[in-house]
């Protein structure tokens, strides 16, 4: 098979290499559709780190179609599309039960294109099949889909969920490149008066105002920190109280590959019932969880 190769600092290489095989009962060996390059891999093209050898395969997020598994794999068979997550996750571990499974102790964590090799070629083993892949559902794309492997939930994660972002509030997003796109659109989940884009490039800003952003700053040439905190002053773009909710909202429900890496819920009728505006589950970053975990949650409608 075909694979991006690390040869060290500023050299890789796209070759032949040997397919993989199932080593573990618990593996699976996925034939990839589609993958994205993390910022990770260019730190590692970099030679900033040092546990990535000589001839790894890189890449650690992908979108595939299952080619074969081990014996103890019991949710998937050859033929299933599935997302595979830039974690692994043992599943029995004390942090995998806890949910951090960033930190898993059996084996699992960040390991594709680190430790063992990564999902930047035509086909790729994933251990741990049954915790590390999702399913994914008829009718999304492999474009659609991608994003929920890394980018879109350490967005959301990372920028939504540690920043605390709260309805009314005005959220500044320096640097629109992915992973400010995607706090961009997880901010807008939240119901935020405004969302202001920072970033030293018009082509991003521009995307910003595709993915959501009411105002953007090139701060090449304007001074962002004084133009973001005057234009938050204004009583239109301070934090305002939320409003009660009239208890008529779509309800919805959050899948490990039907929410954020797609962008949209599936959705039920919309029926009046009560609104506790919980935030969804916390989605999956390199220092969290793998995916999504199933629940109810609400979006207002």
């Amino acid at each position: 098979m075909k694979a991006i190769v690390y040869h060290g600092p500023g050299d890789k290489a796209w070759e032949e290499v040997p397919d993989p095989i199932l080593i573990d009962e618990t593996d699976a060996i996925i034939r990839v559709h589609a993958v994205t390059i993390c910022g990770t891999d260019l730190h590692i093209l970099k030679g900033d780190v040092p546990a990535v050898t000589q001839g790894r395969i890189l890449g650690h997020e992908a979108v595939g179609t299952v080619d074969s598994v081990g014996v103890g794999v019991k949710t998937l068979k050859p033929g299933d599309r599935v997302l595979i997550s830039c974690i692994t996750a043992c599943g029995s571990c004390r942090y995998c039960r806890e949910g951090s499974f960033g930190q898993c102790l059996g084996g699992g964590g960040w390991i594709l294109g680190h430790k063992i090799d990564g999902t930047q070629a035509e086909l790729v083993r994933v251990p741990f099949a049954d915790t590390s892949t999702y399913p994914i559902p008829d009718g999304v794309t492999d474009e659609q889909i991608l994003m929920l492997a890394d980018i879109l939930p350490t967005g959301y994660e990372v920028g939504v969920l540690n920043g605390h972002v709260q309805p009314g509030d005005v959220v500044a997003v320096v640097g629109a490149g992915p992973i400010g796109l995607s706090a961009i659109m997880g901010s807008k989940l939240f119901s935020p008066s405004r969302i202001v884009a920072i970033d030293l490039a018009d082509t991003r800003l521009d995307a910003a105002k595709q993915f959501g952003a009411d105002v953007v700053i090139n701060n090449t040439h304007r001074d962002a920190v004084a133009e973001a905190t005057s234009r938050s002053r204004p009583a239109s773009l301070t934090r305002t109280p939320p409003q009660p909710c009239s208890g008529w909202h779509k309800a919805t429900r959050w899948t490990s590959t039907a929410s954020s890496r797609t962008t949209s819920p599936s959705t039920s009728s919309t029926t009046p019932t009560t609104c506790s505006h919980a935030p969804p589950t916390p989605a999956p970053s390199k220092s969290s969880s793998p995916g999504i975990r199933p629940r109810d949650c609400c979006t207002i409608w």
